[in-house]
């Protein structure tokens, strides 16, 4: 008798609980409600900043100078001036992911950098008076690139290479005195080359992410026209170039999941 009365009141007990239960919930609701799958198709638009380096070889710079003030044959053999620059940079980029493989993220961005890249070497000029010199300078102000991306994604860290095409837009200056005639030389160019580099990219909030990226950019050798407007003189030197980029960025993604 006892043991029947105690399992009607516990059979009651868990009949009351189960409607309670089943009365905090809304009609029609779900048992379980699905999460998101974070995915890094989409696109993006941000910005950057860092430093910069780059190494500029001249050659001939002396020849230049003292065939033009001198004469045409003054100058024997062949001069080589290296010239290291350095600066900030500041910039912006936009570009599309998709997520595909299910880890692998390829994607394609163009990015553009203001930067103050510049440097200044003397080299002798030993066919004009004793402490003749010239001051051979170099300047990159901004580089564009369009590259392509492939990476592998940890949920949301991802890890990736780039490469693609660069430009950079160069001003070079030769000045000095050579046997007592000052001259001024410049040139402008914007030059095309390549661009490879590596970073890691982490989705901190919805919309969010911030990266972390370094990017080599090869200008290869170009010969370059200089003018010098003071005494009408021109003439040409070869200058070979390679940039390094070190930069932090924050991207806002449009389309996020």
């Amino acid at each position: 008798m006892r043991k029947a009365l105690f399992v009607t009141v516990a059979s009651l007990l868990a009949s009351s609980m189960g409607h309670a239960l089943g009365a905090d919930l809304p009609i029609g609701a779900p048992a379980i409600v699905a999460v998101p799958v974070f995915s890094w198709s989409d696109c993006y638009l941000g910005g950057h900043g860092g430093m910069g380096l780059a190494n500029k070889t001249f050659t001939d710079p002396v020849q230049l100078a003292q065939d033009s003030v001198i004469g045409p044959g003054t100058t024997t053999g062949t001069t080589t001036t290296p010239v290291n620059v350095d600066g900030g940079l500041v910039g912006g980029q936009i570009g599309c992911d998709y997520q595909f493989a299910p880890n692998w993220v390829t994607g394609v961005e163009g990015a553009a950098s203001g930067m103050n890249l510049r440097g200044s070497t003397s080299v002798a000029l030993p066919m004009g008076n004793p402490g003749d010199q010239a001051t051979v300078t170099a300047q990159t102000s901004f580089i564009p690139s369009v590259t392509g991306r492939l990476g592998y994604t940890f949920d949301r860290l991802l890890l990736y290479g780039r490469g693609g095409v660069a430009w950079a837009s160069d001003k070079y200056n030769i000045n000095g005195m050579v046997t007592g005639l000052g001259f001024g030389f410049q040139g402008l160019v914007l030059r095309t080359g390549w661009t490879a580099g590596a970073g890691a990219e982490w989705v901190f909030s919805r919309s969010w992410s911030a990266n972390v990226e370094y990017d080599y950019y090869s200008f290869g050798t170009s010969n370059i026209l200089m003018s010098d407007s003071i005494n009408g003189f021109s003439g040409t030197v070869n200058v070979k170039q390679n940039v390094q980029v070190v930069k932090a960025g924050l991207n806002f993604h449009v389309w996020a999941w």
